[in-house]
């Protein structure tokens, strides 16, 4: 048994395992890759579904990416089976003129004014053995700006209120300027063949989404997790197989919502959180097939539950696995536990979960250098299987995206064309059975969040989005154009003028950007300009009035730039 042990481990020490992933918060390295897949220049096994891609598994040609350039080797010992490699300089910042835009950046924050983020670090391989060192400092001015509306009656604070006291999502991170270091994209991990399992406080993407991942994505801080992954495709007689099971520590942001003292009928609105300092388990799951007679298909499902730690600890500080109901024992992965509702156990820790599911596809089609994608998923889970038939809307978001690449006819260029659109708000449903906002839930009052951010789509709870963008690509620059139509959280809207039946106050951004991406030697740089025009903003009017009844809103004007 113990030469077996030595054999394998043998094995293993000199086996060429990576495991270095790519940023996934500079994406125009993961945009250029998607774009030579549909140009037929790298595999389609890469289904783009499961993200930070590790890309040391895959074969692809120095042309299409060189990681020695991307992260060059300063020392290597042991026959090339040890190796120190340094990671990319990291240098982003944005700046927002009158109100905050935030999406998609990681640990950066909502802010209004200037905020950077500077990341570096090195990676570190010895056998099965590989530490990525990437933290991340972030600073933010967090100038203050004109939030919710003073001026909303206070029936509509009220109701507002019922969205802030059931998510952590703070309109200002404090009163001052905002500055932490955390530990970024780093991790440690074992690598054997296509498998990997670590801890990782990297950004995680699940889904085939470019903008907005409705399960999982980069628009919050990464968080700590254990990981057990695959880093490329399992290879079967049926097609590919790739998973990922996570389970880690979301974490409040620590901050509160705004006019907190304000009172409704002699009753204060905010209602402190009693776990306010306390952290949530997560564990989720995604799984993405590829069947081997369709070219390009991916099909997967995602799924996540979150849980209060106090309700698995019971009274013992880190005996989380003893529940406290009637001595009952949870399995260790929850993730897997009831999928339907009915089975759930009312006096056990299945009441205190909250969660969320979705099924998705991509389908690349080589020949026509396009791709199409879609998401749908379900944040409140059925009671059974005939109440998903009889009531399929309830509690659904989806999202359902197209790009095509075309071949200019006048030089080596290219045109891409980007649509993707995303609903988030409830359907009709609601009138008769209300599911709650995507990302809240009645148990976990910080909702699907991790420092104070949506960990899924950047447009947030109750909002939907349309996205076009049109750009011209040659010698490994890109430039474009970008129209993105976001209806803001539309959940609340509707619930806080039902009385009323106000449809003048719908709260409306119209997104203008041009956007500059280019490589320069050793240099990646990226420009994105926006100007959006917000109509209504915070949902309000610039008279009260009955007459004339259909009149102008409080409309905003913003530039925002990310660099």
């Amino acid at each position: 048994m113990t030469k077996k042990l030595l054999v394998f481990i043998f094995i293993l020490l000199i086996s060429n395992s990576y495991s270095q992933t790519l940023n996934l918060n500079n994406t125009f390295f993961e945009n250029n890759l998607r774009r030579a897949q549909l140009n037929g220049e790298i595999n389609s096994n890469i289904s783009f579904t499961l993200r930070p891609l590790d890309l040391n598994n895959y074969n692809i040609s120095k042309d299409i990416f060189d990681y020695d350039e991307y992260s060059p080797t300063i020392l290597s010992f042991l026959n090339g089976n040890g190796k120190l490699k340094i990671l990319p300089i990291d240098f982003n910042i944005n700046y927002s003129s009158k109100q905050p835009y935030n999406r998609n950046n990681g640990s950066m924050i909502i802010n209004k004014g200037y905020q950077q983020l500077i990341s570096a670090g090195f990676y570190f391989k010895f056998g099965p053995l590989s530490v990525q060192l990437k933290p991340e400092n972030v600073y933010a001015s967090n100038e203050d700006y004109n939030g919710f509306w003073d001026g909303h009656y206070d029936i509509i604070w009220a109701r507002r209120y019922m969205v802030w006291n059931r998510i952590d999502m703070p309109e200002r991170f404090g009163e001052s300027a905002y500055k932490k270091t955390t530990l970024g994209q780093s991790s440690i991990r074992l690598n054997y063949k296509s498998l990997s399992i670590g801890v990782s406080t990297e950004n995680i993407w699940w889904g085939p989404s470019i903008r907005n991942g409705i399960m999982m994505s980069n628009n919050a801080q990464g968080f700590k997790h254990i990981t057990f992954n695959t880093r490329k495709p399992i290879q079967t007689k049926i097609g590919n197989f790739e998973f990922q099971l996570a389970s880690g520590i979301l974490k409040p942001s620590g901050f509160t919502p705004p006019n907190i003292n304000r009172k409704y009928a002699g009753t204060t609105l905010y209602v402190p959180k009693k776990e306010e300092n306390n952290d949530r388990f997560f564990q989720g799951f995604t799984f993405t097939f590829s069947p081997k007679w369709i070219s390009g298909l991916h099909l997967g499902i995602n799924r996540w539950i979150q849980i209060y730690e106090e309700a698995l600890r019971g009274n013992g500080k880190y005996e989380w696995i003893k529940n406290r109901y009637n001595g009952y024992t949870p399995s260790w992965f929850l993730v897997f536990n009831n999928l339907l509702r009915k089975n759930d156990k009312y006096d056990e820790y299945e009441y205190e979960t909250d969660q969320a599911a979705s099924l998705f596809f991509r389908w690349v089609w080589k020949d026509s250098k396009a791709e199409i994608y879609g998401e749908w998923g379900y944040n409140d889970s059925k009671f059974n299987l005939r109440d998903l038939f009889l009531d399929t809307d309830h509690a659904r978001a989806f999202t359902l995206g197209f790009n095509k690449l075309f071949d200019s006819a006048i030089n080596s260029s290219q045109f891409e064309f980007t649509w993707e659109w995303t609903k988030m708000e409830q359907t009709a449903s609601r009138l008769l059975r209300s599911a709650s906002s995507w990302y809240m839930h009645s148990r976990v009052r910080h909702g699907y969040t991790n420092n104070g951010e949506v960990i899924g789509a950047s447009i947030g709870p109750g909002s939907n989005s349309q996205y076009f963008g049109v750009s011209n690509l040659n010698n490994n620059r890109r430039i474009g154009i970008g129209l993105d139509i976001i209806e803001r959280d539309n959940d609340f809207f509707y619930r806080a003028w039902e009385d009323s039946e106000d449809f003048r106050r719908y709260w409306k951004d119209y997104n203008f950007n041009l956007f500059y991406e280019k490589k320069f030697q050793n240099f990646w740089g990226s420009l994105n300009i926006l100007y959006s025009k917000s109509l209504n903003y915070q949902w309000e009017l610039v008279q009260d009035d009955s007459l004339p009844y259909y009149q102008p809103g409080r409309d905003l004007d913003n530039f925002h730039i990310d660099f």
